[in-house]
């Protein structure tokens, strides 16, 4: 019968108890330096592209409306006055080209059927997604990423108005509504 060496086993287990609890060679004592460790710290301002969209108070009839890379026009709700001219702006602020994250914006008449629109501006590439329609009131071009366009149009009267991008995939997210007053 072999003998167990219990000085070898002991030996052995405190080999692998020390290895196991760091670097053997640093005492318990001793100061980590740790400044060259990155932890991530919890963000205190939501970023822009996060950020829900947000709705124009004032009713002004000249308006900058942003959209970006993450598929979101900044604002969701646009008030301005009936029956006067509108300059509306449209400027892309991210990065990517437009045949791969183009954007632009529609202006539909009140009642129009956004869901047919849509459906039809999937197949309107030639024309910048803009399938012929009687419910078109206004409409920028397609654009890409630093890239910006202006429209100017008037609304036939007070109401709400939806505005989409018409960039296939994009209408169910980029929307929004003009309220005439």
């Amino acid at each position: 019968m072999k003998t167990i060496n219990t000085f070898g086993i002991l030996t052995l287990a405190f080999g692998l108890f020390t290895a196991s609890c760091g670097n053997s060679s640093q005492s318990s004592n001793e100061a980590v330096d740790h400044s060259a460790h990155q932890t991530e710290t919890p963000a205190t301002e939501v970023p822009a592209a996060a950020a829900e969209p947000e709705t124009s108070n004032a009713a002004s009839n000249d308006v900058t409306i942003e959209s970006n890379d993450q598929m979101k026009y900044n604002l969701s709700e646009i008030k301005v006055k009936a029956a006067d001219p509108v300059k509306l702006t449209l400027k892309h602020v991210g990065t990517m080209k437009k045949d791969v994250m183009g954007h632009n914006l529609v202006v539909l008449k009140v009642g129009a059927d956004v869901a047919a629109f849509t459906t039809a501006a999937m197949n309107a590439k030639d024309t910048d997604y803009i399938p012929e329609s009687k419910d078109v009131i206004a409409h920028t071009k397609v654009i890409g990423g630093g890239e910006q366009d202006a429209i100017e149009f008037t609304l036939p009267g007070p109401g709400s108005y939806d505005f989409i991008c018409s960039f296939p995939g994009h209408a169910g997210i980029m929307k929004g509504k003009i309220i005439a007053e």
